[in-house]
């Protein structure tokens, strides 16, 4: 059974930052997955934040993140992290973690999905 478990998130003032982490246990060793970060504001539609491969560390960002978002992982450990710097009022959102065997990060290829954690930046 694939287990996908975020933590680190909450509630901080504007400029402020946090660390998400996923916990990944149960992925089918018969396919390499890319770890990643998916995200989705009230009244919105979920959408692709950032991701990283799971054998050359080769990251993906949305544009409008770089810079202030950083995504690593830790193989050893099956866990992938999400940095958040000068968090915004508008980064308000659940952030899922996410698991994909191929690179497109759309919503409709994701292979697997964590439940999700909440991230409120205060203004």
């Amino acid at each position: 059974q694939v287990q996908l478990v975020e933590s680190g998130g909450g509630l901080v003032q504007a400029g402020g930052s946090l660390r998400l982490s996923c916990a990944a246990s149960g992925l089918p060793p018969r396919k390499r997955y890319a770890l990643g970060w998916f995200r989705q504001a009230p009244g919105k539609e979920r959408e692709f934040v950032a991701a990283i491969m799971e054998s050359s560390d080769r990251t993906h960002y949305q544009d409008a993140l770089k810079g202030r978002f950083t995504v690593s992982r830790d193989n050893a450990k099956n866990t992938v992290y999400l940095q958040m710097n000068r968090l915004k009022p508008e980064d308000t959102g659940v952030y899922y973690c996410v698991a994909e065997s191929g690179s497109s990060w759309h919503v409709a290829d994701i292979d697997y999905w964590g439940q999700g954690t909440q991230v409120t930046v205060s203004s």
